[in-house]
């Protein structure tokens, strides 16, 4: 049966190792981003919020929190240390005047393009150190990697 979780490459530590590899490279990934940057490291929630407002400019605070899984204080505490830090600009919402809608500045923009080209080149030369059978396999993951994502989505999404 297609996707039984029990078929013969699907064994009760494979979920285990799955998200120890996962969470491994992430945090080994902060980790060596984090070295020799000359201005102050962001938190990994003021990351995410920033790569958020690049991809849906305009998104207002409470739409933010429901799409990173935060409150929406705990969101907004994140927005007013971007906006004293110069990496957000909170605009008042022509459709609701008690809303923000949040944009990035330049200088936040920069900054996401320039840890966007660090990791890249790192992730770039620590897999071109892998054999190609390995490479290939990273490669062939990816679809699978993105549906986990969704459904990990969806499903806190639905809770």
């Amino acid at each position: 049966m297609e996707g039984d979780a029990q078929d013969e490459t699907f064994d009760e530590t494979f979920p285990e190792e799955l998200a120890d590899a996962l969470v491994g490279v992430q945090r080994l990934l902060r980790r060596r981003l984090r070295a020799g940057l000359t201005v102050p490291r962001l938190r990994g929630a003021e990351v995410e919020l920033l790569r958020l407002v690049e991809t849906r400019p305009g998104i207002g605070v409470s739409e933010a929190a429901k799409e990173l899984y935060l409150a929406g204080n705990s969101v907004s505490t994140l927005v007013n240390q971007l906006v004293k830090d110069g990496y957000l600009v909170r605009e008042q919402d022509p459709a609701d005047r008690r809303a923000a809608r949040l944009l990035l500045t330049e200088a936040a923009e920069t900054r996401l393009r320039a840890w966007q080209a660090r990791r890249a080149a790192l992730v770039g030369r620590h897999v071109a150190r892998l054999d190609a059978a390995d490479r290939e396999a990273l490669r062939a993951a990816l679809p699978a990697l993105r549906a986990l994502a969704v459904d990990l989505h969806e499903e806190a999404e639905d809770s």
